[in-house]
């Protein structure tokens, strides 16, 4: 299974509540335990940094000019809550390569695992959230663009709705979107996805497992996709500090296992990206999205 990484993934925030830091973290122990493992059935790829061209087959050419600039207004810096650097909207644009490379990947070889994107906040001409490229956008639309795809099936397990996401594929029916979610959180204005699973505070283990495999199951019922997009958010852990959540590790391990048994029993590929993930330990957000690394390898194995 291909691993896509880049050591310019971190966002290079400094003090802030989103641990830029830990896609290197992660990195660092998913190749340890590779090592100890001596697991020769993964590979890690450095991917190049989606193109402007690329970049501009979902978002508008001055929100990309002033981002790489470094000249976004006030207003814009505020919506997106993050500080502007260079390294900054380097990342973003490897991160959308990254997950471009790792679709290809996943088409290739069934499965295949960025360590990064899943920026699900952004917007066509503004960011939001965090997030200020559409990376699982950028790739399905250079996909279908190159005509490996036709159809495409985003599954967000985030705890916050991907409402970039649906604003962009709204009306799109080449594209099926999801998103499970804690209701009463951030974004407050929530664009429809083709299917919003809105949970109340508090929501565990057991009722989320069951709404996520009916909602997967209904999903499926009604869209035929060639390729599913995984966001896998690490934020609907109980210690999370932006969710209300109260998932347990073993429990968001269980649903990463359920969505790619599910995909694979079915013959579709699967692509995972990363998303948010802000546990009071950083060691708890890494040790998630290691585990869901490990799902996807031993669900295809």
């Amino acid at each position: 299974m291909k691993l896509i990484y880049h050591d310019g993934y971190d966002l290079n925030l400094g003090a802030h509540v989103f641990p830029s830091q830990k896609y290197r973290l992660i990195h660092d122990r998913l190749s340890s335990q590779l090592a100890s493992q001596n697991d020769d059935g993964y590979d890690f790829l450095a991917p190049e940094p989606a193109t402007d061209e690329d970049l501009l087959l979902v978002h508008g050419r001055g929100w990309i000019t002033r981002l790489k600039q470094g000249t976004l207004h006030d207003e814009e810096l505020q919506r997106l809550e993050i500080p502007s650097s260079q390294k900054m909207a380097d990342a973003f644009c490897l991160a959308a390569g990254g997950t471009t490379l790792a679709a290809r990947c996943a088409l290739r070889d069934t499965a295949a695992f960025n360590v990064g994107g899943g920026f699900h906040h952004a917007f066509p001409n503004h960011g939001e959230g965090f997030c200020a490229i559409h990376d699982v956008a950028v790739a399905i639309r250079k996909l279908q663009q190159e005509q490996l795809i036709e159809r495409a099936l985003v599954v967000d397990v985030d705890v916050h709705q991907g409402n970039g996401t649906a604003a962009i594929f709204a009306n799109d029916e080449s594209v099926f979107t999801l998103s499970i979610h804690q209701f009463n959180n951030y974004p407050y204005f929530k664009p429809p996805s083709d299917i919003d699973v809105h949970l109340e505070d508090g929501v565990g283990d057991e009722e989320y497992l069951e709404r996520l495999d009916q909602a997967v199951e209904r999903a499926l019922s009604r869209f035929d996709p060639q390729l599913l997009m995984y966001v896998a958010g690490a934020d609907p852990y109980k210690e999370d500090q932006l969710g209300g959540l109260a998932l347990t590790i073993e429990g968001l391990m269980e649903r990463d296992r359920l969505v790619f048994s599910i995909a694979h029993n079915r013959k579709i590929p699967i692509c995972v990206t990363l998303a948010g993930g802000y546990a009071r330990r950083v060691e708890d957000t890494v040790t998630i999205h290691v585990n869901t690394a490990e799902c996807l390898a031993a669900c295809v194995k």
